[in-house]
């Protein structure tokens, strides 16, 4: 259920300004009913300033006339008119100055032991540029000699889960385009028997 910004705060204002049961206030603001009391009675929340719901847009007018009209009635939540902000996507993760020597050993272990693995894969799990990775794939990084295969995950580049995660959505990407091929063969298979015929 979803409780209003500051719950105190809000059943102060409404214990203050309304005329609503105290079961309604524990409701909406979700709190005990002998919580609320308590604020009535100045025990609990004194000096608080109250929070107006109505005027941050958690409350309408007519939905507080509702619930003191009847005491039955309980609060509604109003839906926000917001725009809701949309989550940001990871952008490069960053790699602690003490473990970037590492980096090129992790890129170097993805590289033999997950050949599935896209470069933008890699890039985004070790937070690197695709430069690096063809680099030391092509073993024309300038640190080629002293590169050694070490696993990400132990090095502390990058977590099991997130490893995981990448290589299972590139070994889906990679049966979906075996599936694609052995389609097209057959297809053109099946057409080299028609003409044929």
């Amino acid at each position: 259920m979803a409780l209003p910004l500051m719950p105190k705060a809000t059943a102060v204002w409404l214990v203050e300004n309304t005329a609503l049961s105290f079961i309604q206030i524990a409701d909406f603001c979700g709190l005990h009913e002998l919580e609320i009391q308590a604020i009535a009675d100045g025990d609990v929340g004194m000096g608080m300033q109250g929070m107006d719901p109505i005027a941050n847009g958690q409350l309408t007018k007519e939905e507080l006339e509702r619930c003191q009209a009847n005491p039955k009635n309980r609060l509604k939540l109003a839906t926000s008119t917001n725009p809701v902000p949309k989550a940001r996507g990871k952008g490069a993760r960053y790699t602690p100055v003490s473990k970037r020597q590492d980096r090129p050993d992790g890129i170097a272990w993805l590289v033999k032991n997950h050949p599935e693995l896209q470069d933008v894969q890699i890039s985004k799990l070790l937070g690197t540029t695709k430069p690096t990775i063809k680099a030391i794939r092509d073993k024309t990084h300038w640190n080629s000699p002293n590169i050694t295969p070490r696993n990400p995950v132990t090095l502390g580049l990058c977590s099991e889960a997130d490893l995981e995660k990448m290589v299972v959505i590139a070994r889906g990407r990679a049966a979906k385009l075996e599936k694609a091929e052995s389609k097209a063969e057959d297809a053109a298979k099946k057409g080299e028997t028609i003409d044929q015929e």
